[in-house]
């Protein structure tokens, strides 16, 4: 059976979601605060909610289902509820207790209350990289549409494990949360009108022989001919539509997917630098760690010895 290819990467990458907050709120609310990580997300579970960031022209208005997704935002703002029995009063500010999502998530009532979980994705220089590449500033993934059935399920999900307090609801929710980053992905790829990337090549039915060809075997000094018949295109024609879709040529993309094999095998097996430069297709291990650090920027050595270390302080 032919290997899913962004199963491939997300193999290939550290990328780990972590849920980090949430709260139910009733009546009119606000919640601010700077954000210190690269990739935040926001799941609306019930209610209505509206989101302001850096980078926006005009706030994004949250339903239920709907997922935000900040790349490299700085600082947020959301804020719900109506202004009805307040007399125009200020809103209820509400400052989420990090690391502790299950805070006044019992008793939700879902008519009444705002219910919101808000995580991270964790990833390595490589995921981050990547993701940092496919996704907008903020991306505002609508669970209402049908490609986000799943995306719905898994937000729901998601919270009865953090408000039930079952046994085994801290491992159940980390496996909830992954499939929350793939669901946003998935759900992402099939409303948004997605850049010249990796998630568009990935996504593209006419180039996904040729990708999987390079992806099952990326040792073989795959020639344009050999790519091109495999994805029923002349050379010229599929040369060009490789390059629009993926936003760089086959083999520059075939290079990058050898750094990305390389990273998970230093960071995962004690295999010598010579040996794993033979493993995909290098004639040198001088050669390999030339490429590997003009795509890395650092020696393959040196991003071992680093795995190790972040690996021994976490």
């Amino acid at each position: 059976m032919e290997r899913d290819q962004l199963s491939q990467v997300f193999d290939l990458i550290e990328v780990r979601g972590v849920l980090s907050g949430g709260f139910a709120a009733r009546g009119p609310w606000v919640s601010r605060g700077e954000l210190g990580t690269t990739f935040k997300f926001f799941a609306l579970v019930s209610g209505r909610a509206r989101l302001t960031t850096d980078g926006l022209d005009a706030p994004i208005e949250l339903e239920p289902g709907d997922v935000a997704v900040l790349n490299n935002r700085s600082w947020l703002e959301l804020e719900g509820g109506t202004d009805t029995g307040t007399g125009g009063g200020p809103r209820r500010e509400i400052r989420p207790e990090e690391d502790a999502p299950a805070i006044d998530l019992a008793g939700v009532d879902f008519d009444t209350d705002d219910v919101l979980v808000g995580g991270r994705v964790d990833l390595d220089p490589a995921g981050r990289m990547l993701l940092a590449q496919a996704l907008p500033p903020v991306g505002h993934i609508r669970g209402s549409v049908r490609e986000a059935a799943g995306l719905r399920a898994t937000v729901h999900r998601l919270f009865d494990e953090v408000s039930g307090g079952r046994i085994g609801a801290e491992f159940a929710i980390r496996q909830h949360v992954q499939l929350l980053v793939l669901e946003m992905v998935r759900a992402y790829v099939g409303q948004a009108e997605l850049p010249p990337g990796w998630l568009r090549v990935l996504t593209d039915e006419r180039l996904r022989p040729a990708v999987g060809l390079m992806h099952a075997d990326p040792a073989r000094a795959w020639h344009l001919d050999e790519l091109a018949r495999a994805a029923a295109m002349s050379r010229t024609s599929f040369a060009e539509r490789f390059r629009a879709v993926a936003g760089v040529p086959p083999l520059t993309y075939l290079t990058r997917w050898r750094m990305l094999v390389a990273q998970q095998t230093l960071r995962d097996q004690d295999v010598s630098v010579g040996a794993l430069a033979s493993q995909l297709g290098y004639t040198s291990e001088s050669a390999f760690s030339t490429a590997f650090k003009r795509q890395v920027g650092q020696s393959p050595l040196r991003y071992r010895q680093g795995q190790r270390l972040r690996s021994g302080a976490a």
